[in-house]
């Protein structure tokens, strides 16, 4: 008998009443994840469970996590580097199968227990058992992350998802990598009983095992959609729903996992062998590769966040109520904070609370929440609210003398610790900071819009201010669920920066006579979310040139500046380069070719990335990686690829030459 108190990963105990409790508490980590360790110890726990219930020395078994407040974030995805190819992933991936599939022929009830995230792997895990209990608290969430990393679920998951929510509602969940509440994973079926707070769960779990109740699998209307030819009809809506969001080229993973289901999503034991078969290839892809490599830049972000700081912010103070300024003051709200909104105009302040009952809604699902939400959320035309922030957030216009009017106002209403930040695109953080009594003491939380979308915030160090300041501005931007980046003070930072360029030289085209829908829809071929013209006029043509004054290239007699003349500044005006029309731009055909497209897209990039070259060189972030997170999440820039710097240097050692030898549009760069 395997001596079950040696395990690094697992606790477990069998009590008086012959439950075996198996406990999964990650030795060293903050957070449950599927290691190989952790699997093979899990597969010792289940060899002696078969054991003692072939004995008939246990009732049942438990599976449960040891860390308060997670079950399981998925597989290790630190350990997928290590397979080298396909057939690699296949042996580890049958091993694990093999394991859930023992799990699942335990002739004793076997329940799982669910308190926090329940993703990916964990997910898959929790299928297999018999039986599945879960808390109401809102930090219990269920889903299937995997697309977001080139790949599906390869442990079953496809297979036991739609066994037990139906075609119609785990297809959706797994293609678009989205997180549901343990209230809609019970509606669903993923769920088969809620229990109101973590202290329910062994209570729950011990009644279950002792009724042996057994999740019940779709039926009825949830079923059929597995059938011919209704399976065949749904996959078809499927890859046309997908095709809109993602391009095949850039990301298969998703219409692998539709091509699965239409094939063989009649027969369950064939579907799990194919799935294996079609999630190898995508593994070893460079697509996953990439896409791993971003969420590691996120988590490079997240690290920027000092773990040992002693500063929690509850109340924020916004002083400038326009679109921006409510915006931040709007998701400061939906991520719990209080929040007093400031501005010269009551009516502005109206208007900007008014605005973020969207960004409530969509963050709080029932009424109660959404008002005690809308209560966080206070008009504060005096500036009340500055002595009890702890953080103050100015975004008023864009002129240096008038925010060091403001800061130097405000500079001693502010408590002790309170951060003092400005929101500024593109002054100096040190040129705003001259006038004041502590000037170390401001620094810049660079906000993009749409705010509630964007998830990067730039976090700005002037050449005075204290790592203090920014440490605690970095603790801010994680507190609203967002990625901090710090940055240097210089011309538009990072991402401002960067799509300067860009924008800029992709204007230069179109002055020549390339068509705007041809440029738009090379950008996107490429693998940007958006085409750099229609980019410009959701930004705004007028700050476009602001920013491009600032980086030293002016709109000089160009057609940008003759649009901002005339009052024509993109979207906000319903008329730039394109007319725009509710929300959305007016287009042409395209008259390009695919191949054209292609060379046109890489060449659209090029002013971009030698921008990057340069921020790098400068010493802006701190190295390259941070370079890429900063381009990846502030500007969209294709993940797939893995970052511009990362792109390129890709590129290079594969002997492809990104770049044409000399492009009108490096040189309009330099």
């Amino acid at each position: 008998m395997a001596d079950l108190t040696m395990l690094q990963d697992w606790r477990t105990t069998v009590d008086v009443e012959g439950i075996f409790w198996a406990t999964f508490d990650r030795a060293g980590e903050s957070q449950n994840s599927l290691s190989r360790r952790a699997l093979e110890e899990l597969g010792t726990i289940v060899e002696e469970a078969e054991k003692a219930a072939a004995a008939k020395s246990i009732v049942g078994m438990v599976i449960r996590s040891g860390k308060e407040k997670g079950f399981i974030v998925g597989a290790d995805v630190r350990e997928f580097e290590q397979l080298a190819d396909a057939k690699m992933v296949v042996d580890n991936v049958k091993i694990a199968n093999a394991l859930l599939d023992r799990i699942e022929k335990l002739p004793v009830p076997v329940v799982c227990c669910v308190h926090g995230f329940c993703l990916g792997g964990g997910l898959e895990l929790a299928l297999a058992c018999h039986y599945r209990i879960a808390t109401r608290d809102d930090a219990t969430r269920f889903g299937f992350p995997e697309v977001k990393l080139g790949i599906f679920p390869g442990f079953n998951g496809t297979v036991r998802s739609i066994r037990q929510a139906g075609a119609m509602a785990a297809m959706p969940m797994m293609l678009a990598g989205s997180m549901v509440r343990a209230t809609a994973a019970r509606g669903m079926g993923l769920v088969d009983e809620l229990v109101p707070a973590p202290s329910n769960l062994d209570w729950a779990a011990r009644k279950a095992i002792q009724r042996k109740r057994k999740s019940r699998p779709a039926s009825g209307f949830k079923a059929l959609a597995s059938k011919w030819p209704v399976r065949g009809f749904l996959a078809n809506k499927m890859r046309t729903e997908t095709a809109k969001k993602a391009r095949e080229a850039h990301y298969p993973a998703p219409f692998r996992l539709i091509d699965l289901f239409d094939k063989f999503g009649g027969n369950p034991k064939r579907m799990k062998a194919a799935e294996t078969e079609m999630f190898a290839p995508l593994m070893v892809s460079d697509t996953s590769r990439n896409l791993r490599r971003v969420f590691k830049l996120s988590e490079m972000l997240k690290a920027q966040v000092p773990k040992d700081l002693d500063w929690k912010p509850l109340r924020v103070h916004v002083i400038g109520a326009g679109v921006m300024g409510a915006d931040i003051a709007g998701w400061c709200v939906a991520s719990g904070m209080e929040v007093t909104l400031q501005d010269l105009s009551p009516d502005a302040i109206t208007k900007g609370i008014a605005a973020q009952a969207k960004t409530l809604a969509r963050k709080f699902k029932t009424k109660p929440l959404r008002d005690a939400a809308k209560l966080r959320l206070i008009a504060d035309p005096a500036g009340a609210g500055i002595g009890r922030a702890d953080v103050v957030i100015e975004a008023i216009v864009e002129r240096v003398e008038v925010k060091q009017k403001l800061f130097a106002e405000i500079e001693t209403k502010l408590k002790p610790g309170a951060v003092m930040a400005t929101n500024t695109s593109s002054i100096m953080i040190e040129d705003i900071a001259r006038p004041l009594a502590d000037p170390g003491r401001l620094i810049g939380i660079h906000f993009f819009n749409p705010v509630a979308q964007m998830p990067l915030v730039e976090v700005i160090k002037g050449v005075g201010t204290r790592d203090s300041e920014i440490a605690k501005g970095c603790a801010f931007v994680a507190a609203i669920d967002k990625f901090p980046l710090i940055t240097k003070s210089s011309p538009g930072f990072v991402v401002n920066r960067v799509l300067g360029p860009y924008m800029m030289a992709a204007m230069e085209r179109m002055e020549k006579g390339e068509t705007k829908e041809n440029i738009d829809e090379a950008a996107r071929a490429f693998g940007m979310p958006m085409g750099p013209i229609e980019l410009a006029d959701t930004v705004g043509l007028d700050v476009c040139a602001h920013v491009g004054k600032i980086l030293g290239r002016s709109a000089e007699g160009s057609k940008l500046e003759a649009l901002v003349k005339a009052g024509n500044v993109g979207k906000k005006s319903g008329r730039g380069f394109y007319v725009w029309k509710d929300g959305r731009a007016e287009k042409g055909g395209v008259t390009a070719g695919n191949v054209t497209l292609e060379k046109l897209g890489r060449d659209l990039v090029e002013p971009l990335i030698a921008e990057c070259e340069k921020v790098r060189d400068e010493g802006v972030v701190a190295n390259a990686d941070l370079v890429d997170a900063g381009v990846i999440f502030g500007t969209g820039f294709a993940p797939f690829r893995g970052g511009p710097l990362h792109y390129k240097a890709t590129e290079a050692r594969s002997n492809v030459t990104p770049f044409p030898a000399t492009q009108p549009a490096a040189r309009a760069a330099e």
